[in-house]
């Protein structure tokens, strides 16, 4: 038996280290996770402020356990980069088109078919990551990718861009228009009557300005805030394609983090998602205004422009060349109410 002042020695070393050891556990679980969010887009466009209210969300949600820093711009890469970076790892978050996201996971890209739902309610209900459409996708992108949807919000609907009155798909004979280099993209602008141009986002402007494309496509906040009414006088509401902007994170990353702090990741992306969208959705029309203000010319249905037209051209050409891959994919979409 030991003498009593070992034994109180003995007990004191140990009852130190156990303070130690738990101290030490307790330093390790509050240990900051950081993660990087790249984007191609500026900050004060839509994507851009929807990404900085993602990082300070979750930021306040784990109390500053997760840190997110958030690279606009294209600064760790262009659109496919981005995409496949998440993929990767080398960053945790970006988003994307859901064409985008079909690069990592095919059948994604049948989420951004031109003319394909009946309004942006529906569109959001079946890009709820808790739809069946979308719980099927998602599942298929972590086992193929690696990457799953952390949420998607309403990025707009999308309308061209030119340097002349479009009517009609035969307005467009010979234009040159900037197309997402995404198949689903390419096939909808040459559908509606152009020669699609594949191009990087971070090179539209330039592209525009040096005339290597004569027009481009997108919803009306990104023509703001990006500028194009400088390089680009007529803004056609064709309103081909309603989609949402798909906000990705690593799958490894997201296993990464306690079950707790996946809740809280969730919840910070609930609020953005509605935040988002209502902001897109409530300043369409005024941005619209703001075009004009810009000496932007609108040419809507009113104007003449054929909208029957457009989509008959462009929902031939989607369904001879998707529709047998996506057919049973656009029931599912169509059965959300």
């Amino acid at each position: 038996m030991l003498p009593t002042f070992l034994s109180r020695r003995l007990f004191g070393l140990l009852a130190a280290a156990g303070l130690s050891a738990a101290t030490m556990g307790s330093a390790h679980a509050q240990k900051t996770i950081e993660m990087r969010y790249g984007h191609m887009n500026p900050p004060n466009s839509a994507a851009g402020q929807q990404a900085q209210w993602l990082a300070e969300e979750i930021g306040k949600r784990t109390n500053g356990q997760v840190k997110v820093t958030v690279y606009p711009s294209s600064q760790l890469g262009k659109l496919q980069e981005l995409a496949e970076a998440v993929s990767t790892g080398t960053i945790a978050l970006s988003h994307n088109t859901a064409a985008g996201i079909g690069s990592l996971h095919e059948p994604f890209a049948a989420l951004d078919t031109p003319y394909l739902y009946r309004d942006v309610d529906h569109l959001m209900k079946v890009m709820d990551v808790g739809s069946p459409v979308m719980k099927k996708l998602n599942e298929g992108l972590v086992k193929d990718a690696g990457v799953r949807v952390l949420y998607a919000y309403y990025f707009g609907t999308r309308h061209l861009t030119t340097n002349k009155a479009v009517k009609q798909p035969g307005d467009l004979a010979g234009l040159k228009i900037r197309a997402i280099p995404f198949p689903i993209y390419m096939t909808t602008v040459e559908a509606m009557g152009a020669v699609p141009v594949p191009v990087d986002w971070s090179e539209v402007p330039t592209a525009l300005a040096t005339g290597k494309v004569n027009g481009q496509e997108n919803p009306v906040n990104v023509v703001l805030s990006s500028k194009l009414y400088e390089t680009q006088s007529h803004l056609m509401q064709t309103g081909h394609i309603m989609n949402a902007q798909v906000i990705v994170i690593n799958e490894k990353a997201w296993q990464n983090l306690t079950p707790a702090q996946r809740d809280q990741l969730s919840a910070a992306a609930a609020e953005v998602r509605r935040k988002a969208t209502e902001m897109v959705r409530s300043q369409e029309a005024s941005e619209t205004e703001e075009l004009k203000k810009n000496k932007m010319i609108i040419v809507g249905p009113a104007e003449g422009l054929n909208l029957v037209a457009f989509r008959t051209s462009v929902r031939k050409a989607v369904d001879q060349k998707f529709g047998a891959k996506y057919g049973e994919m656009y029931k599912a979409i169509e059965a959300v109410r």
